[in-house]
């Protein structure tokens, strides 16, 4: 492993998380430009997280085994063509497709299968010291590309100022987000060798002690990827869209600002983790950002609802460096891509059942409702994993 490749691999995130920022913030209006309805728009949201649910399925299985490059090249090509065939129709049939095969994420933040492997990758550069701020720094990357991204999401408002027709300008823009995928391409063609090192049979054994581990921590995973696909980024941005009026433009610099601080939060968070632990960490930044998150929902005006927000961007992801790096150091190194490949895997689950449920609450109920249930399963989740994970510390705090 070199320095080199560790940069390819922060290269790679940062690029892939400027397509999945736009995207996260367009898929819900650019499919309500092209006609379909609430339900559908849900549904098809649910059909890219469900491709990248079996994407990371696979390489979970047999990431190892086939090759971590051959893996990552294939899952980028994908990417690319999703992206096109999402450009190319307007029926709601061929968009589903689209977006099973491209694994188009509309949450607006990076969690696919090429994360398994990268995510694989990155302990065997450091120290068990300083695993928690290598993946501090690839999550900021992450959170300052889903930020740019977020920002390119006005694009088709300047198109449109130029004199291209509306629908051509989301067409435009989503062709955009399949080219963002050739550099990543690019790049991990030049990963050397050594990313191969760890190779496994095609069936994986796990040790007794980390099987308890993955099992009762998936189990906690999925209830919160769950409550988090209640509040995934195309949902709050089409909140916005409806409840307040605002168009992509506004949404593009209000996401911005939110990953921004989700950015800063990465460095927050490896900091304080030295101080307090990994668990606590992820458990007492977790829940006040769930409270913040239920204002949101209630805010009279735009102005209050996008500063509390922001506030919340700035707490909701300091669980996320420290939860993969927790994960990591539980389990053996010949484990690590297929623990981070489950505990992935129950992720993208969760975030593809909930769309299609928030989607009917919003038109059938009121569009808030979703915020107050993801918020409310997502404190019950860290109080069930501070339970369960408070006495099991990784090697630097033992």
């Amino acid at each position: 492993m070199t320095i080199n490749d560790r940069s390819l691999l922060y290269f790679s995130t940062f690029a892939r998380a400027l397509a999945t920022g736009m995207m996260g913030v367009l898929l819900g209006i650019y499919l309500a430009r092209v006609g379909l309805k609430v339900i559908s728009i849900g549904l098809v949201i649910s059909a890219g997280l469900l491709g990248a649910a079996t994407a990371t399925l696979v390489v979970t299985l047999v990431g190892d085994h086939w090759g971590r490059r051959r893996a990552l090249l294939l899952l980028t090509l994908l990417s690319m063509v999703g992206g096109i065939m999402a450009a190319l129709f307007s029926e709601q049939l061929f968009l589903g497709v689209a977006a099973f095969l491209g694994m188009l994420n509309g949450m607006g933040r990076d969690r696919g299968a090429s994360l398994v492997l990268e995510q694989a990758i990155l302990p065997l550069t450091v120290t068990d010291q300083e695993r928690t701020q290598v993946f501090a720094w690839y999550n900021l990357l992450q959170d300052v590309g889903h930020a740019l991204g977020g920002l390119l999401a006005g694009i088709p408002v300047l198109l449109r100022l130029v004199g291209v027709e509306e629908e051509t300008s989301f067409r435009l823009t989503m062709l955009l987000y399949a080219s963002f995928y050739l550099p990543v391409f690019g790049a991990y063609l030049h990963l050397s060798a050594l990313t191969e090192t760890v190779r496994t049979p095609e069936r994986l054994v796990l040790s007794p002690q980390s099987r308890v581990i993955l099992t009762k921590i998936s189990a906690l995973f999925a209830v919160d990827s769950i409550a988090g696909g209640f509040v995934g980024t195309a949902l709050i941005s089409f909140y916005f869209y409806t409840r307040f009026g605002v168009n992509e433009a506004v949404l593009g610099i209000l996401f911005l600002g939110a990953r921004l601080a989700n950015a800063l939060s990465h460095l927050g968070a490896a900091w304080l983790a030295k101080r307090i632990g990994l668990v606590n960490t992820m458990v007492f930044t977790h829940i006040p950002s769930s409270l913040l998150l239920m204002t949101v929902a209630i805010a009279p005006n735009f102005g209050i609802a996008a500063l509390l927000f922001i506030l919340r961007e700035g707490l909701v992801e300091m669980d996320v460096p420290t939860r993969q790096s927790y994960v990591m150091a539980v389990v053996r190194p010949q484990e690590r891509t297929f623990a981070s490949g489950v505990t992935h895997l129950v992720r993208m689950g969760g975030w593809a059942i909930a769309p299609s449920i928030a989607g009917w609450l919003m038109q059938s109920v009121a569009p808030a409702i979703p915020l107050i249930i993801g918020a409310t399963m997502k404190i019950g989740y860290d109080i069930l994993l501070y339970s369960a994970f408070k006495a099991i510390k990784p090697p630097e705090e033992q």
